[in-house]
Parts: structure tokens; C-alpha cells; sequence
């Protein structure tokens, strides 16, 4: 039974350390905590018999005292979401025994168990707040034997000690109730050798805190500059289907540096059946991008068409990329320069309702006008018509921390909000999907998404009740997760400003 259970902790470590080069590095950082709870010792009376008859004793009862209070202090480094290492110290407590001999006597004897170990710790996420954790290592113990007797009974060593190092393992669960602070449950089996030839187990069931110290400090925001020519993956070429998952988890990628300009405009058309000219209401809406790229001419566009399912997937394609290509003619002749614009047709590939309806297929017949991003909000007064504006966040793995160097843009948001009473918005929360399923993926964006709302509130002071967190998970992928750069741009909340009719 031992080896078995040694054996399991030892796999699910060496799977850990197998997985880990393909593991996320966001999930790495220190920790440290406390564990208490019960310790157990196997008695070995048989033995103590043998040895008290070998002194010519003959033992008539044993009574043992076998169980304490624990625990541990531990700290420990967390090399990614699959592995770490941790070292500590523990306490098991003191056990005992006392036997009642012919000729009269007691033997009283007691051990006292302290000491330090390492150990490797394998690491398998569950759901998103419960992980599964295993773990195989050394202890160096001292044992401090103390032994009495009365009657006939005589000690020679009353008091002998050691030091020895022997393996442990262990397996528990642990739920984060914040992306801080969490609790294990765990049970571990430590290997102990006493003062007097003793060898044995230890088993220690605990429960404990554990507190994560956090990450690195993410790069600070570079100096405001023109924003870049940025054009969503969109603007390059059509994006192939969805990469599976599992080639995915294994692409090794390049860390990339977040980008700090978060202003973006996005504008969406709807078109009738067959229709590719843009009607008057349409050009209200495109004045005001127009509006948008004079005010910051180094801007680009990406105008992306698209159609509903209803004639063949070929005039799909034609149809979206003429109605793309008429609202980038449009655009050109109010002013924005063609080498800002690019249309790119998408067809009936990217519904975003469904197309069994007349109200899903007549959304699905519309025009996306991304913008690049622009350093700011400040100066623009809303018209009345909706265009919506948004901003880029971006998150680490399977987190929903808003980082500090947001908060300067986030407060930008709130300033504007403030100028113009009669806007609402809406903080939609995006994830890259990478691990977990679709349904953690759409609870971790919407506390993306909460966490933003709150960070306005909270900190800024804006009304609530202005305020819209809605979570999107992965159904709105924004690039290729096949690389880091494009990972980290779909772990992203855009904040989207309504303007009052």
C-alpha cells in the first residue's frame, strides 16, 4: 500500500514536470502558508513486547497514545499552473506508549517528531478556483525519545535523539477564493526513524491557508507616442478555422509586451436583403468615423463585410466584400485617405446570430468598422447617433486582475463619463481560451468584465447604474491564439461607450 501511494504522487509530479515547458509562466510566483490538523502514529507493540521479554519482562497491557495536533509552515515557488517546489518546516506532534509488566513495573516511553523537508509538487487544475495537487520529497526529522520506568522496570538512556532524513508524499485539494488567498485540504505520510532502531509512518491530515505573493511587475506603460499603424488580424487575411485545442497547448511562443494604446473605434451597419450601397442613415453613422480618424490621423480602419446565410457561400463572399469596399469608397470620398482603409469580406463565415431567424440573419447582414487604437477619449462630444469606442485590456492567464497601469486609462474613462452624463457603457470581458471549457472560459470573462465596472466605480466614482459588465468568453476571438501576442490580445475587456440618441 506505501508504494502504491508512493508511486501515484511520484506520477502525477513527473506528469507536472513533463507538461510544464508547454504551462503557462503567468501562473508562477511565490506563495507561503499554514497547515494544522491531526498527526497519526502506527505503535508497534508487538516489538516493545519482544523487548521488555528480552529483559525478562513479561508485559501485561499496553496503552498507546497515538494521536496529536500538527502542523506545518511552508513556502514555496510556483514555476507554472502544472508545477513547484516547496520547502518548509512541521511539527508532529508527540506520541507514546505505556506498558504494565510482571515483574511489577511501567515502562513509560514518548517520541517528539520536528523538522524541515522539500518537495516537488505536481499541480492539475480542476475548474478554474479547484486544483488536484500531488506531492514526493525528503524530510530531515529529529527524533526526541524520552523514556521512564517504574517498579522493576529500569531506563539506562532515558533521553536519546536523531537526525535522519527519509522520503514523504502526499496528495490534497486546494480552492482559491481570490486570485490571493486559497485553502488545502491534504493528507502526507512522513518516513521517521527514532532513537532506539524505531522505523516507521507518520500520517498528518491537515487544512490550511496558502497565500500567493503575486507576480513579477508587468512592463511599465511605454511613453505616449502617434499610436501605431495597429490593424486587427482581420485587415491581413481571412482567418482560417479555429486551430483544436490540442495544437494549440503546444505551440512554443514568444512572450510579448503588452501594447498601452487602448482607444478603439468599432461601428456596426446593417444592411437589407442583397443591398451594398450605403444608405443615408448609414452615412450619419460614417461621419462619424470620419470624425474619429481626422481628430487622429495616424489611425488606420479595417471595414469588414458580412452576409447571412440565405444564396450560395461564393456570392456571400462577393456580396460582403463589395458592401466593405462601398463603405471604404465612402469614407475616401469624404476625405480619409485609401492607403487608412482596407475592406476584407467575410461572407456568411462570422454569424453572430442565428441565421434561422429574419431578426438573426438581418444582423448578420451588417458592417464592422475596427479602428486602430488611439491614445485617448479627451475631446470628443458625443453626436447624436450611436458609434461606440472601446479599449483594449489585456489580461494574464486565467486572470481577472485589473493591472495598475490601466488605472490611468480607466480613469480617462471615468473623466469622460463624467463630461458626458447621458453616456452609458458597456465592459464586455473576452478570454483566448486556452485552457478549460467554454463555460469557465465565459465566467472568467465576466470577471474580467465585473472587475473593470468595479474598478470604475470603486476608484472613480462612476455611477453604477451607467455601467454594463457582460462576459463573452471565447466567441469573440479577436486574433490567432497560436502565438503569445495573439493570446494575450484575446484575454481583453473592451469598454464600449453608448452615446444618447
Amino acid at each position: 500500500m506505501k508504494s502504491a501511494r508512493a508511486s501515484g504522487a511520484l506520477g502525477l509530479v513527473a506528469l507536472a514536470v513533463i507538461a510544464s515547458p508547454f504551462a503557462a509562466a503567468d501562473d508562477s510566483g511565490w506563495y507561503g502558508g499554514i497547515n494544522i490538523g491531526q498527526s497519526r502514529a502506527k505503535i508497534d507493540d508487538e516489538r516493545i513486547t519482544r523487548s521488555l521479554l528480552a529483559g525478562g519482562f513479561t508485559t501485561t497491557s499496553i496503552n498507546d497514545d497515538d494521536r496529536d495536533t500538527g502542523y506545518k509552515l511552508f513556502g514555496g515557488y510556483r514555476f507554472n499552473r502544472n508545477f513547484a517546489l516547496e520547502g518548509g518546516y512541521f511539527d508532529l506532534g508527540k506520541f507514546g506508549f505505556t506498558a504494565t509488566t510482571v515483574p511489577a513495573g511501567t515502562l513509560r516511553g514518548d517520541i517528539k517528531l520536528k523538522g524541515v523537508n522539500l518537495d516537488a509538487v505536481g499541480i492539475l487544475p480542476v475548474t478554474q478556483r479547484l486544483s488536484a495537487f500531488a506531492r514526493i520529497g525528503l524530510n530531515h526529522a529529529k527524533a526526541s525519545d524520552s523514556f521512564a520506568g517504574t517498579g522493576a522496570v529500569v531506563v539506562l538512556d532515558p533521553s536519546p535523539s536523531k537526525r535522519d532524513t527519509n522520503y514523504k508524499f502526499g496528495a490534497g485539494l486546494e480552492y482559491a477564493f481570490t486570485e490571493s488567498l486559497g485553502m488545502r485540504v491534504e493528507a502526507e505520510r512522513y518516513r521517521i526513524d527514532d532513537a532506539v532502531g524505531n522505523k516507521g509512518d507518520i500520517d498528518l491530515l491537515s487544512i490550511g491557508l496558502v497565500y500567493r505573493f503575486g507576480k513579477t511587475p508587468a512592463p511599465a506603460p511605454r511613453a505616449a507616442t502617434p499610436p501605431p499603424a495597429y490593424v486587427a488580424p482581420a485587415a491581413v487575411a481571412p482567418a482560417p478555422a479555429p486551430v483544436p485545442l490540442a495544437e494549440l497547448v503546444i505551440v512554443p511562443v514568444a512572450p510579448a509586451v503588452a501594447r498601452t494604446q487602448q482607444y478603439c473605434s468599432i461601428l456596426d451597419i446593417q444592411f437589407e436583403i442583397n443591398q451594398k450601397t450605403v444608405q443615408r442613415e448609414s452615412e450619419e453613422k460614417l461621419d462619424k468615423v470620419v470624425t474619429f480618424m481626422r481628430k487622429y490621423p495616424d489611425t488606420t480602419a479595417v471595414i469588414e463585410g458580412h452576409t447571412d446565410e440565405v444564396g450560395t457561400s461564393a456570392d456571400n463572399m462577393r456580396l460582403s466584400q463589395s458592401r466593405a469596399q462601398s463603405m471604404v469608397n465612402y469614407l475616401v470620398s469624404r476625405g480619409i485617405a485609401q492607403s487608412r482603409l482596407n475592406a476584407v469580406g467575410y461572407g456568411e463565415t462570422r454569424p453572430i446570430a442565428d441565421n434561422r431567424t429574419e431578426v438573426g440573419r438581418r444582423l448578420n447582414r451588417r458592417i464592422n468598422a475596427i479602428i486602430a487604437c488611439a491614445t485617448d477619449v479627451e475631446g470628443l462630444t458625443p453626436a447624436p447617433a450611436r458609434v461606440t469606442m472601446a479599449m483594449d485590456m489585456e489580461f494574464d492567464t486565467n486572470r481577472a486582475d485589473v493591472r495598475p497601469q490601466y488605472l490611468a486609462e480607466l480613469r480617462k474613462v471615468a473623466d469622460f463619463m463624467k463630461a458626458n452624463p447621458g453616456v452609458v457603457a458597456t465592459v464586455e470581458g473576452h478570454t483566448s481560451n486556452q485552457r478549460g471549457t467554454p463555460e469557465q472560459a465565459m465566467q472568467l470573462s465576466q470577471r474580467r468584465a465585473e472587475a473593470v465596472v468595479n474598478a470604475l466605480v470603486d476608484r472613480f466614482g462612476v455611477d453604477r447604474t451607467r455601467l454594463f459588465a457582460q462576459g463573452f468568453g471565447a466567441t469573440r476571438r479577436f486574433a490567432y491564439n497560436t502565438s503569445a501576442e495573439g493570446q494575450q490580445e484575446n484575454r481583453r475587456v473592451n469598454v464600449i461607450f453608448d452615446f444618447p440618441n
